[in-house]
């Protein structure tokens, strides 16, 4: 089957059932990614970041989820693929690193076997093939005396190790594409770091695909080749990592841009914060989403929805006012 790229998704739409009525979580959605890029994600809490990435594995409810769209892995659409189909694909060709390891992880199984199992269920091999690569899987992953530490238990490592043991996971069975869902965000900054060294380490080794979601954009701007933005549940602006940094288009990416605390900066000004919050999915406002608080926002952006447009080739942006914002560094929200 011929395709375009690793994965795209395409005009994606995911709606839930709630107590209070439904919601659409995620409202047109296009992305796409490559075999050795990593594909950062960002945007406040509540803007649809996490629902993307796990709509891609299909772990929402059935009963309470309707998708809308495509989502193309390898040009075969994963929303019209049976459970069981899906199933094979999840932590085969498609990996997930979550937020929170600990959740994540059997209590009452050691790692070793917890990590056994996945390969031997997709690989079928025997049970001593699949122990040694559990242990060989650690040992790429940075856990010293990985031997002793494979007949361990989850709470018995630290969150670094078990953020760790969550990487050995997803690679055991050399996925194309690794989706990491905020895997930095409870670790100290020293094992941040080395946990994006390794990620680095697993595109630059095995060639896959990652989507990186975060909410950090110093992180972004380490890792990443490419930047989508998302705000309450919409793709706002999109670009190279080093375009994004130098000519932000969108008055949201500015903000967050601008709310990075500087080490050199001036200690006696305030950080930058943007003004307000993130609406409720139940109360989206007319027009463009962000316009509650933007300081650009007219009577057009109040009525409108802005589409997302091509400003180059590699650059998207969803904004009425980007010509008259582009070129500006910051921002005054008040």
């Amino acid at each position: 089957m011929e395709y375009n790229h690793l994965l795209e998704i395409k005009n994606l739409k995911v709606h839930f059932s709630t107590e209070q009525g439904k919601v659409v979580a995620v409202d047109g959605v296009s992305f796409y990614v490559d075999s050795g890029e990593i594909l950062g994600i960002v945007g406040e809490s509540g803007c649809g970041k996490s629902v993307t990435s796990e709509s891609i594995m299909r772990l929402h409810p059935e009963k309470t989820t309707k998708y809308e769209g495509e989502i193309l892995y390898k040009g075969s659409n994963l929303l019209s693929l049976s459970l069981d189909d899906m199933r094979k694909i999840r932590g085969d060709k498609i990996s997930m690193i979550f937020q929170d390891p600990m959740s994540s992880l059997n209590p009452v199984y050691t790692i070793g076997n917890q990590i056994a199992e996945s390969v031997r269920l997709h690989l079928k091999v025997s049970r001593k093939d699949a122990w040694d690569k559990a242990v060989q899987l650690l040992k790429f992953s940075g856990i010293p005396s990985p031997e002793k530490r494979i007949h361990e238990y989850p709470h018995e490592l630290s969150g670094g190790m078990r953020q760790r043991v969550m990487i050995a996971l997803a690679i055991a069975c050399d996925p194309e594409l690794l989706i990491a869902d905020e895997p930095t965000t409870a670790l100290d900054v020293t094992t941040q770091a080395q946990i994006l060294d390794l990620i680095l380490n697993l595109k630059n080794e095995f060639k896959m695909g990652t989507i990186f979601i975060t909410h950090d954009l110093g992180v972004v701007a380490e890792v990443c080749t490419r930047v989508v933005v998302m705000y309450l549940g919409q793709v706002i602006e999109e670009a190279d990592v080093h375009q994004l940094f130098d000519s932000p288009l969108h008055p949201y990416t500015i903000g967050l841009i601008q709310s990075i605390p500087q080490i050199d900066g001036d200690r006696t000004k305030k950080l930058h914060t943007i003004s307000g919050k993130v609406p409720s999915l139940h109360h989206i406002p007319k027009g463009c989403r962000f316009a509650p608080r933007c300081p650009y926002a007219d009577d057009l952006c109040r009525t409108k929805e802005p589409d997302l447009v091509s400003y180059t080739e590699n650059h998207k942006v969803k904004c009425w006012h980007y010509e008259k914002i582009k070129g500006k560094e910051t921002i005054s929200y008040g």
